[in-house]
């Protein structure tokens, strides 16, 4: 009984002290639900993100390999892409929101469960995941396979609470009027603040590549005006 619970408070210490930035994200997320951006496309991006950190921290539990750090934090250009694309976009994105919004709706509710809105919600947990796989893999190669399964279920459990509790909070009216004012100004800044965080922190690129890397990525990712 003492193992079980040793495993389970391993379980959740090592769980929030890797994702708390991510209740963060979680509430901007929630916060911008609408007829095409559904609750269940972030629970189901939560789930398919966390499911891949933990697969990419399995060689920690069969033992020898381990994942480059460097390699790890190259996945904060993603969510440096993302933000810098809501950034300099954003004017083409209102344009575009009220010409797409039957089509969208349409697609949310005809689709698969896991559309493209749940792959970037996937992307986003993925790419702030370095964290937790460099604490993911010494974990599970310290583990059995029934504390490793243990471990497992208690961050699926812990998944579902901090989005409830994300949910819920956004709908306290002045918490969430704020957040519907000024999240889609604030998600992008964030998205490029954790990650460059993430890219400096594993020493992935200098300063200096991380600011080469953002101006080559406004370039990339600017859409260009459709002409007539």
């Amino acid at each position: 009984m003492s193992e079980l619970i040793t495993t389970l408070l391993v379980g959740i210490s090592a769980f929030f002290a890797t994702n708390i930035d991510d209740i963060f994200i979680l509430l901007l997320l929630f916060s911008q639900l609408n007829s095409s951006f559904k609750s269940r496309h972030i629970i189901a991006g939560q789930y398919l993100g966390f499911t891949v950190l933990i697969i990419a921290s399995l060689p920690g539990l069969f033992g020898g390999l381990i994942i480059p750090p460097n390699w790890i934090g190259l996945l904060g250009l993603m969510p440096m892409t993302m933000g810098i694309s809501s950034l300099i976009n954003r004017e083409e994105n209102q344009t575009l929101e009220v010409a797409f919004a039957s089509a969208e709706y349409q697609d949310a509710n005809t689709t698969s469960f896991f559309n493209a809105r749940t792959y970037n919600v996937a992307a986003i947990t993925i790419a702030n995941g370095s964290d937790n796989i460099s604490v993911y893999v010494p974990l599970f190669a310290s583990s059995n396979i029934v504390d490793f399964i243990i471990i497992i279920g208690v961050f699926f459990i812990l998944i579902a609470i901090c989005c409830y509790l994300a949910y819920k909070f956004t709908y306290q009216t002045k918490i969430a009027y704020q957040l519907s004012q000024y999240s889609s100004y604030i998600l992008p800044f964030v998205l490029i603040i954790v990650g460059g965080i993430i890219i400096l922190k594993t020493e992935a690129l200098s300063l200096t590549k991380l600011l080469a890397s953002c101006i080559c990525l406004a370039i990339l990712v600017k859409k260009q005006p459709l002409s007539n």
